[in-house]
């Protein structure tokens, strides 16, 4: 069996490598641009491997019963992990996956193909044109995981963005985005405040030392309608092998501190990582 060999080509949105792991014989990262985006086991789909896309995945895993098929919107697609996820966890799950770069999807779908009857839609779109244009209550959980390189778009910031997100989601409905920011925090407690000023609850999942200021990194944002169970959301990321805290309720409040919601006239896009800042969890 001839040995898998990276695949590297030009996308609409800069330069994608996909390149496999020599240790899990049909794995693969995505990088655009260097910054590595998302990494797919084909054999094994509910594994992993970046230390947000498991918080992202304790939080799919509490959503309603445990394997009930879930309506999910995902605006961002990159190598598609989430929806794989998804679709194995919780068999006849309905999705859709909005991604703005055509040429990557393409790139994902020939070399990394989904199960056949995965039940994922794809879709080559704004991910806020396409938030915009979805009916109504249609959603169970969205998950925004959308960068234009290494930056969060400013118009997938706003508190008109925010409206729209719960707008979509379903009463019972959770809002979920990864995020990326550093001491002071002034991006992520904007976002914070946006959220806070639409949805009625809200959690932080990061590492201790990213909440600390200690450096740059990856924070999961949690936000809907209803109480979380934020005890047993605790319990599982303190249980990774990069273990995360949960902040809510005051101590989420007091870190939000005097950050305002950000309208569409005054948003900008997330801070630039610094050099080497990501890299596999």
């Amino acid at each position: 069996m001839d040995e898998p060999i990276p695949v590297t080509r030009i996308v609409d949105h800069g330069t994608a490598k996909l390149m496999p792991d020599i240790d899990r014989e049909r794995a693969w990262l995505l990088t655009v641009d260097g910054a590595p985006q998302s990494y797919v086991d084909l054999d094994e789909p509910t594994h992993l491997e970046f230390e947000y896309a498991r918080r992202l995945g304790y939080v799919l895993d509490a959503v309603g019963e445990p394997g009930r098929p879930l309506d999910v919107l995902h605006l961002g697609g990159g190598a598609l992990t989430l929806p794989r996820y998804v679709a194995a966890t919780r068999p006849g799950s309905r999705q859709d996956v909005v991604e703005a770069d055509r040429a990557l999807l393409a790139l994902v779908t020939e070399h990394l193909p989904l199960p056949d009857g995965a039940g994922i839609a794809l879709h080559t779109a704004d991910a806020r044109a396409w938030l915009e244009s979805a009916p109504d209550d249609s959603a169970d959980v969205l998950i925004a995981d959308v960068f234009g390189g290494s930056r969060v778009p400013a118009h997938l910031t706003t508190l008109a963005y925010a409206h729209e997100a719960r707008r979509v989601l379903r009463a019972d409905g959770v809002y979920l985005a990864n995020l990326a920011d550093a001491a002071p925090f002034a991006f992520l407690r904007s976002q914070l405040a946006t959220l806070a000023a639409v949805f009625e609850e809200l959690a932080l999942i990061a590492e201790p030392g990213v909440l600390r200021g200690r450096r740059f990194g990856n924070a999961v944002l949690v936000a809907s309608r209803h109480p979380l169970d934020v005890a047993a959301l605790a319990r599982r990321t303190a249980s990774d092998a990069f273990p995360a805290r949960v902040e809510h309720g005051s101590a989420l409040g007091d870190f939000i501190g005097g950050a305002a919601p950000v309208e569409d006239e005054d948003a900008v896009p997330s801070p630039e990582p610094p050099d080497g800042a990501f890299g596999i969890g």
